[in-house]
């Protein structure tokens, strides 16, 4: 068959720059370490290599996601720390306010202190984060979560934000509450239960109060009605058999019936009462509603207590009782809030794990399929060098061969 020169010149060059392309890709492989350069080097490998890169960027992203969120709470725990730390100093000046050895002044040294508390206890509830969001104010996370007007006629300290919640997700299948509003934490605690004397009741009451909170407490979570008002008044009836009896007026049930001596101190339902009453006579009641207000604003009010001189010894004992209720059920509150944040810790520690061995698992995948084995890579490019340069080599021999060189 008859070779014409132009193909000898094509087919040596086509040679050439295969080689060439060849040797130029094992080097490209060499210096990214890339098995696969271009989706038509592996097709089904850069499809797999794809997914897993999405997979990663994923596992990537819910990591950051982790630290944000584990930042924030271990805020939160800090905030709550120091808030617990604050109230439990304030607790024991209440109780110490409540000594009969104090007079006036000292009273007043001690409310003065409970106010740097309060005041330090209001800051802290109105927290910020990094960014200058405010941790507990809900989705008005711009704006203060409490404000403070002691002018005010009601409550002086009062939350401003909303309910709101955040959540962050941490993989595909769990997301954790990053924040907690103002009001589950620190506004939703329950004051101490108490009842009103109806001024007009036909017994003479000299003093009437809660002296077995437990007791009462219990009577009052079973028997206050949030919805018919009229359920929640009741009448202590003096019975000429000696007997002082507690009935509902709403119902006409009788709750509870003790011994009584006029003149004598009796204890019904965890309610005390000295009265001067005969047969017949009555004392009308009713079961104060529940309030809810912040360990700050029940800060206030005992401070405020303690810095009037005209207060009476009743009066006194009355708010120190309503004080103490308040911060120990504000701290319940907030060991709740703490168990909460740390069981968040917990779940966010061991999503980080698991993310961070399902990464580690993605990548080792990943490498496996795009990365160049090295040894193998230098091997060929050591081959495909040599036959480059045979070839370079060996062309102009062969195209300068004649007929003329073999007569």
């Amino acid at each position: 068959m008859r070779i014409s020169t132009n193909q000898i010149y094509d087919q040596n060059m086509r040679s050439i720059m295969q080689n060439q392309g060849d040797l130029a890709k094992t080097q490209e492989q060499l210096a990214s370490g890339k098995r696969i350069i271009t989706p038509s080097d592996d097709p089904v490998g850069a499809a797999k290599v794809l997914r897993l890169t999405e997979e990663i960027d994923e596992l990537t992203q819910f990591q950051r996601n982790n630290d944000l969120v584990t930042g924030s709470l271990e805020q939160q725990e800090a905030v709550l720390t120091n808030i617990t730390n604050s109230v439990n100093r304030a607790r024991t000046l209440v109780i110490q306010a409540g000594s009969g050895a104090l007079d006036s002044p000292d009273r007043k040294v001690i409310g003065a202190e409970l106010e740097q508390i309060k005041l330090e206890i209001f800051d802290l509830m109105n927290t910020q984060d990094a960014d200058g969001n405010y941790l507990y104010a809900g989705y008005q996370s711009a704006n203060q979560a409490f404000e403070y007007n002691p002018a005010s006629a009601g409550n002086a300290i009062t939350f401003v934000g909303d309910a709101g919640v955040s959540f962050v997700q941490l993989s595909n299948s769990s997301k954790i509450q990053s924040t907690s509003n103002g009001y589950e934490v620190f506004e939703n605690v329950l004051s101490r239960f108490n009842f009103s004397v109806d001024p007009a009741s036909t017994a003479v009451v000299n003093e009437a109060s809660v002296k077995q909170q437990g007791t009462f407490d219990t009577f009052f979570d079973k028997n206050y009605d949030p919805v018919n008002a009229g359920n929640n008044d009741y009448r202590i009836n003096f019975l000429a058999s000696g007997q002082a009896e507690l009935v509902n007026q709403g119902t006409g049930v009788v709750v509870d019936s003790v011994s009584y001596t006029s003149g004598q101190p009796f204890i019904i339902k965890g309610m005390e009462f000295d009265a001067m009453a005969v047969p017949g006579d009555s004392i009308d009641l009713s079961l104060d509603a529940p309030e809810k207000k912040s360990m700050a604003q029940t800060l206030h009010e005992i401070q405020v207590v303690l810095n009037d001189s005209s207060i009476d010894s009743f009066e006194l004992q009355e708010a120190i009782s309503d004080a103490l209720v308040g911060l120990d059920n504000g701290l319940e509150k907030l060991s709740l809030e703490r168990a909460s944040i740390g069981s968040r810790l917990n779940i966010a520690e061991s999503t980080y794990e698991s993310n961070l061995d399902m990464e580690i698992a993605a990548k080792a995948q990943r490498s496996s399929i795009q990365d160049v084995d090295y040894a193998e890579a230098s091997t060929e490019f050591a081959k495909q060098e040599t036959a480059l340069s045979a070839a370079l080599a060996t062309f102009p021999k062969v195209a300068n061969l004649s007929l003329f060189d073999f007569v």
